[in-house]
């Protein structure tokens, strides 16, 4: 463990030099607004994403624009009953998982006043008219103006868990932090990103109201900054969070504040939770990583991917700390046709983890124990889960050592977890929510209650003929020579025939030749102090990485290269590279596999 960091905790991405099309703090944003709103009929639309705090906004509007008519979207909406029963269909009791769905925002609104507020807008022939609220662009084609309040998944949650935020058209600011993620992740998010697409293109400005300081830039600038990023290296902003089974290497290899009891895990590459921070000329303006997805899809991804998946970015790279903590739960990931028929899924979250660290006793669960007895296993998990007793993992379930820079594999349905003091690089599948566990050794989760169990889900997952040979054959450190150069060799290391991920690890001490070939790469620096990654050509600005932070080359940048940083006669450095796997069968793009409830 180092004992110094220079890891980057709030990675920017600087797309313009220029403050000219940026603006800080109300009073400034209030009068570039104020040009607009001087015509003699105005009507500016501020469309919000769920969860930005649309009260103070509001408020911030009138006392500064004093706005001849308000219309707040919120009062359009359903009563909170309609809303609830509309959605529990998908929702239902599970305390974690619901079903994907095709629910659209306008199903928030009750007709009638929808209707009537689009006669309003329709026939406002005179002064300023402000719409406020999720859904405000539902109200006018043609409005004077439209700006989008923003917002990033992280601070939501965080209002989430202070409960100054509910879900969207729900009363229910006093419920668990749980409940609101579960209903955010399966219908608001859903519904506002795809309200979100088919603005992107016509937003004028961008409001950002993440921190106390409002900041506002033109809707130009941003796609101008996006697409740059769409074809360089990039970072997004991990966050970290604690969690039962935490470790310590994180805090302090990353910079993290001390004080917390523990860093669990950390979505260190998740586009579609983390954030991008973009500058243009020292402001700089915090909005979700999913705009670049969903704007740039085809240069992010490449047309391969994106032909598979539509606009998702199908892989994630995340962190699990447990150095100088417990064990993660015993686990099992949902196969594929399971995943369809229960939740709405096309495909399922088939991972890998690969050590960035270890300590002497670290270990990795991971398949069953070769003639384990299938119906004494299911007793007991059941036993431990009716009765609260101790579950004999080790009787059951292969634990097998593990040190750094081994990688292992693990698709679906085969069970397992990380032991405790173990640092992982979890490289899988975007849909990480769909996780089964089996036995969490008996603890609470911090809020001190016990953590959901899904035995039922579980039992009906798991591949019980991967057993001790299968693994050790098929799944632990399954590496290839692939070709080496001057300073520098490349290795395959998974993940496994079933997963449609490609990894590849470089060793390197001098400058190593990569190339895209057109689909989106995800790398981390896994060895090594810091590395610089440039253009042969130089169609990008040099980027730096140091160690730990992972980074995205878009399908778009194409050929490129990694050189070390510092002195020559330091070990090699390693990079491990995750993109999609040529040839893996069609996945039908999310927009097009949603059916309505």
């Amino acid at each position: 463990m180092r004992r110094e960091t220079n890891y980057e905790r709030f990675p920017i991405c600087t797309v313009s030099q220029s403050g000219s099309e940026s603006w800080e703090g109300w009073h400034k944003i209030l009068e570039r607004l104020k040009v607009f709103a001087a015509r003699e009929q105005c009507t500016i639309l501020f469309e919000c994403y769920p969860g930005v705090f649309e009260k103070a906004l509001t408020s911030a509007l009138v006392e500064g624009m004093r706005p001849s008519g308000l219309i707040v979207t919120s009062d359009l909406f359903k009563s909170h009953s309609e809303i609830e029963l509309m959605v529990s269909s998908v929702l239902g009791d599970d305390p974690v998982f619901g079903s994907m769905n095709g629910f659209e925002i306008e199903d928030f609104f009750d007709d009638a006043k929808l209707v009537g507020a689009r006669e309003q807008v329709k026939n406002w022939k005179h002064g300023l008219l402000i719409i406020v609220g999720t859904g405000a662009s539902l109200l006018s084609a043609e409005p004077s103006l439209l700006v989008y309040a923003d917002m990033t998944r992280w601070e939501i949650q965080q209002r989430q868990r202070q409960k100054t935020v509910g879900n969207l058209g729900a009363d229910n600011l006093q419920e668990s932090s749980g409940q609101k993620y579960k209903r955010a992740f399966f219908v608001d998010w859903r519904a506002a990103d795809h309200l979100k697409k088919s603005l992107l293109e016509k937003i004028d400005f961008w409001l950002d109201t993440n921190g106390d300081i409002p900041k506002l830039v033109t809707g130009r600038a941003v796609r101008d900054g996006l697409k740059q990023i769409a074809h360089r290296p990039f970072r997004v902003v991990p966050y970290f969070d604690p969690g039962p089974w935490g470790g310590h290497w994180m805090e302090k290899v990353c910079g993290l504040p001390p004080g917390m009891p523990n860093y669990a895990w950390c979505f260190d590459c998740v586009p579609e939770e983390n954030s991008l921070l973009l500058s243009f000329g020292g402001t700089c303006i915090e909005i979700p990583a999913m705009n670049l997805t969903l704007l740039y899809p085809r240069e992010l991804l490449g047309e391969a991917v994106f032909s598979r998946f539509g606009a998702e970015f199908p892989i994630r790279f995340d962190f699990l700390d447990t150095m100088g903590g417990g064990n993660l739960s015993l686990q099992v990931h949902p196969k594929t046709q399971f995943i369809r028929e229960h939740f709405g899924m096309q495909y399922t979250q088939d991972e890998s983890y690969y050590l960035l660290d270890a300590g002497d006793d670290a270990s990795v669960y991971l398949g069953l124990k070769t003639d384990t007895d299938r119906k004494a296993m299911i007793r007991e998990l059941k036993t431990a889960q009716d009765d609260r007793v101790s579950f004999g993992a080790e009787t059951y379930v292969n634990r097998f050592p593990a040190k750094k820079h081994d990688h292992f594999l693990i698709p679906a349905g085969t069970i397992h977890c990380s032991g405790r003091n173990s640092m992982v690089l979890e490289i899988s599948a975007t849909p990480y929510i769909f996780t089964f566990k089996l036995w969490d050794w008996g603890r609470l989760g911090l809020d001190g209650l016990p953590r959901p169990i899904h035995l039922e889900h579980g039992l009906a997952n798991i591949v019980w003929n991967r057993d001790t040979e299968w693994v050790g054959k098929n799944l632990i450190n399954r590496i290839e020579p692939m070709g080496e150069g001057t300073g520098w060799r490349e290795e395959r290391t998974g993940l496994h025939e079933l997963e449609f991920i490609e990894t590849r690890r470089h060793w390197f001490t001098s400058p190593t030749p990569h190339d895209t070939l057109d689909t989106v790469n995800v790398l981390n620096l896994v060895e090594g102090e810091e590395a610089i990654v440039e253009s042969p050509t130089g169609a990008f600005d040099p980027f730096v990485v140091h160690y730990a932070e992972t980074f995205i080359v878009p399908a778009a940048v194409g050929r490129y290269r990694i050189s070390p940083i510092g002195r020559s006669d330091r070990k090699a450095c390693a990079t491990i590279k995750a993109f999609v796997r040529n040839g893996w069968p069609h996945v039908q793009p999310l927009a097009e596999r949603l059916s309505r409830p």
